[in-house]
């Protein structure tokens, strides 16, 4: 574990939120509040993957995919992600990504050369719309 401070201002790939870890609708909710209105960073990938068929629906219900596709981010199947490291969202060769995942090894996202940072959703967000880690409480 490393705080914030001592990664902040890294910059970031690709951003993960979901999958069944950090998935839930309250996860969703956190990220959603953080991205209403703005607009992922150039070059940088976010996906998102609600943990189950019923939080994706209720994510619809709530507005909550609305904000993150109009954001530009990538919605995928609900259930696993690329945290296993076998499809979608598989970092390349030295790129970083900042994670709600909740494990974190050499070579857990499928490529043994890239950085994976383990984050909450909410910095996981913050960090997709300012193309480095970000504490979402410095965000105006």
């Amino acid at each position: 574990m490393t705080p914030i401070s001592a990664v902040a201002g890294t910059k970031v790939q690709q951003a993960f939120l979901g999958t069944c870890t950090n998935g839930r609708i309250e996860d969703l909710a956190a990220a959603a509040a953080i991205i209403r209105g703005k607009q992922v960073a150039p070059g940088v990938r976010f996906l998102v993957i609600p943990a189950s068929s019923d939080v994706l629906k209720l994510a619809l219900a709530r507005g909550y995919i609305q904000d993150f596709v109009e954001a530009g981010a990538v919605i995928g199947v609900p259930g696993c992600g690329p945290c296993m490291g076998n499809h979608m969202g598989i970092p390349a060769p030295g790129e970083v990504t900042i994670s709600s995942a909740n494990r974190n090894f050499k070579g857990r996202m499928g490529t043994p050369d890239s950085e994976i940072y383990l984050a909450n959703p909410a910095v996981v967000a913050a960090s997709a719309i300012t193309g480095v880690i970000t504490d979402p409480r410095e965000l105006d």
